[in-house]
């Protein structure tokens, strides 16, 4: 047998665009978690509101429900009866006209016709059931009449087999016992079914007979009644949304269909037997549909189910259920309902959730919760540190980041490179390794075969690099306000993102630096950076500097060959500390107790030689001054940055802190910060 090649249209959107960019996505969700959205809720926020040039679940839910009222604001449901009114009118109007030319008809007979459609009843259904016995004079009024039953039975069968009105246009007697005998083996089975006593020899006998009937070709019984349940459960929505008259009506008028009253006697056995295998179909509902274009009963229950299709779209891209996730969006449905360029925007939508889920930026706790994992926290200080760096690019002085942070003094040993170091390469020793390893290699194939590939002037293994003497250089602890006026005031991702670009600041370029993360509200506590940018915000009042001090001392004192660096952010003045006991005082206005335990600690932070800067966060007057003594006492410095510039003002002063003494040397804090924000101290 002959392999066959089979084609179809590629439904992946355009072949050559960029894969999905995590970039944006990882930088929005950070800021969600920053904000104290779970990693969950601010990827599903995400993939609601999209990226800057990919639509999201909102924008799609949009287009479904401009869809949903295009269609109900369109159509109406007079379309079949209005069409059964015209042929029945045109009938009574060309029966009228042949009355009236023939000449050969007696007078008493004609004035009998007359009076007879005279007195034909305004409902339409009881007109067509009386003139069912008329004898016609008028050929032409006759297949008007005609038409009216054939329309009927064609609309009926449409409303349960799409397409069925136009494939029976024309039908002969043959045709329509077809489908009779059809509808009565569809039954059987579909009882069958029910029953439990089918099988898949008795569906393959009944495709074999009437395939021709269901072009979309199911493979099995299952696949068959999924699509009869549909289109009949949409039929019997559009029933329920006609109006009682309109109900009555085509009740009536279904008795003429085909001329055959079994027809209406097999569709509602069919009816019921499908409502009888799926009644979890909505069989109960209704529209109100009030557009002037009237719609027939096929092409009505297409407009339900596309209704019906349209609910169930926007039902998934809503995701609210337990367990959602952006694999149940059917495309199929959604390319069919909205268009080709729709189902790509949720595909793309799909692979940006696979992909996150995949790729190592969300990690599932023990809890079963999703979290930033390591990875994506590297990757959010990095897009955290490039903005610090665009803020610092045009100020005075500023020194180039890559060039920061040599890892320590060089030993004068050179070694293997290794995957992760960062040291400086020995470029002689790498170069003469090549040489050596090329002439290897060229000696090894003279006496081996010719034709070899072409030997590379430098390889991974001809690496060396220079050994250094690792050494702390600064022992940094970053405290941070977490009191609740932080989170009440809008300071909260502010802060946590200032914490965020210090800790890849160092763990990237300085990582001989020791950096402490301390929050301190009513009490204080060290925190790493992942519990910190996920930390909730905090209600309790108080704000214990002196805690956090104590803590910061503490670090500076297990780093005694450091230079201490102490940055801290508050919006507050210290309102509450520790008792000897270990039992936390709070006090509002601040006790002078509390204010002197504060100052103790930032005394005693002086005396380790640590170099303070504070960074004062509101316009109280108060604070300010506050704020400004405590500074002088240490010879340190106040910093008032806007909230848009507090982490460039952070970074900016720990590099200056740097700059300024022990072993880095010179070079003043105005080198490393100045433009925005403004000085308020500088002792």
């Amino acid at each position: 047998m002959k392999d066959r090649t089979r084609f179809k249209r590629y439904e992946g959107g355009d072949p050559l665009a960029p894969p999905v960019d995590l970039a944006e996505a990882l930088d929005a969700i950070g800021e969600d978690v920053m904000a104290g959205y779970s990693p969950e809720r601010a990827m599903r926020e995400f993939l609601r509101r999209g990226g800057r040039d990919q639509s999201g679940l909102d924008d799609l839910a949009r287009r479904v429900a401009e869809r949903r009222r295009e269609l109900t604001q369109r159509h109406n449901l007079d379309g079949t009866l209005q069409e059964i009114k015209e042929l029945l009118d045109r009938a009574v109007l060309e029966e009228r006209k042949q009355l009236a030319r023939d000449a050969m008809m007696d007078d008493g007979d004609r004035a009998l016709r007359e009076m007879q459609l005279d007195s034909l009843p305004p409902n339409t259904a009881a007109a067509v059931g009386e003139l069912s016995s008329y004898d016609w004079q008028s050929r032409e009024a006759r297949e008007d009449y005609e038409k009216i039953k054939d329309l009927l039975g064609r609309e009926l069968l449409d409303q349960r087999f799409a397409g069925m009105k136009q494939a029976l246009e024309g039908a002969t007697d043959e045709d329509r016992a077809a489908v009779s005998e059809m509808l009565g083996d569809l039954n059987e089975l579909l009882e069958k079914h029910g029953r439990g006593e089918d099988t898949q020899q008795d569906f393959d006998d009944f495709m074999a007979k009437h395939g021709d009937f269901f072009p979309e070709n199911p493979q099995d019984i299952d696949e068959l009644l999924e699509s009869l349940a549909q289109r009949s459960a949409a039929a019997q929505r559009m029933l329920n949304s006609m109006s009682p008259e309109q109900r009555q009506e085509l009740m009536e008028l279904s008795a003429q269909a085909f001329g055959s009253p079994q027809l209406m006697d097999q569709l509602g056995r069919l009816d019921d037997n499908l409502q009888s295998l799926r009644p979890d179909l909505d069989w109960g509902g209704s529209e109100q549909l009030s557009g002037e274009q009237g719609l027939g009963l096929g092409d009505g229950t297409g407009v339900f189910q596309d209704l019906a299709d349209l609910d169930q779209l926007a039902e998934q891209l809503s995701q609210s259920y337990d367990g959602a996730r952006m694999d149940d969006l059917d495309l199929d449905q959604l390319a069919r309902q909205l268009g080709d360029e729709a189902a790509v925007d949720a595909r793309t939508l799909q692979r940006l959730e696979k992909a996150l889920r995949d790729s190592g930026y969300l990690k599932r706790g023990s809890d079963g919760q999703y979290r930033l994992s390591p990875k994506a926290m590297r990757q959010l200080g990095k897009a955290l540190l490039r903005d610090v760096a665009e803020r610092m690019s045009g100020r005075q002085g500023n020194r180039e980041l890559q060039r920061a942070g040599a890892a320590g003094d060089l030993s004068g040993a050179t070694r293997a490179w290794e995957f992760g170091d960062t040291e400086p390469w020995h470029v002689p020793r790498t170069m003469l390794n090549g040489v050596l390893r090329r002439a290897a290699l060229r000696d090894a194939s003279s006496l081996g075969s010719s034709g070899t590939a072409p030997v590379p002037m430098l390889s991974v293994e001809d690496i060396e690099v220079q050994e250094t003497e690792a050494r702390t250089q600064a022992a940094v602890a970053l405290l941070v306000d977490t009191s609740f006026s932080m989170a009440m005031d809008g300071r909260w991702v502010p802060m946590k993102r200032t914490a965020l670009a210090l800790h890849t600041l160092i763990r990237s370029r300085f990582r001989g630096d020791a950096l402490q993360l301390i929050g301190f509200g009513r009490h204080a506590e060290v925190m790493e950076i992942e519990q910190l940018t996920a930390l909730d915000a905090m209600w309790d009042k108080g704000t214990n500097l002196h805690h956090a001090l104590l803590l910061a001392n503490r670090h500076f004192r297990k780093h005694p060959n450091a230079q201490p660096v102490l940055l801290i952010v508050t919006d507050g003045e210290p309102t509450s500390h520790l008792e000897p006991s270990g039992e936390v005082y709070f006090s509002y206005p601040p006790h002078p107790l509390t204010v002197a335990y504060a100052i103790r600690e930032l005394d005693n932070a002086g005396r380790l030689g640590a170099q303070t800067t504070f960074f004062r966060l509101g316009d109280d007057p108060g604070l300010a001054r506050f704020i400004d003594q405590m500074a002088h006492r240490v010879d340190g410095r106040v910093v008032a940055p806007e909230l848009d510039d507090l982490g460039a003002a952070v970074v900016g002063s720990y590099l200056g802190a740097r700059g300024r003494g022990g072993p880095w040397g010179g070079g003043g804090y105005g080198d490393w910060f100045g433009g925005r924000g403004f000085w308020v101290g500088d002792q």
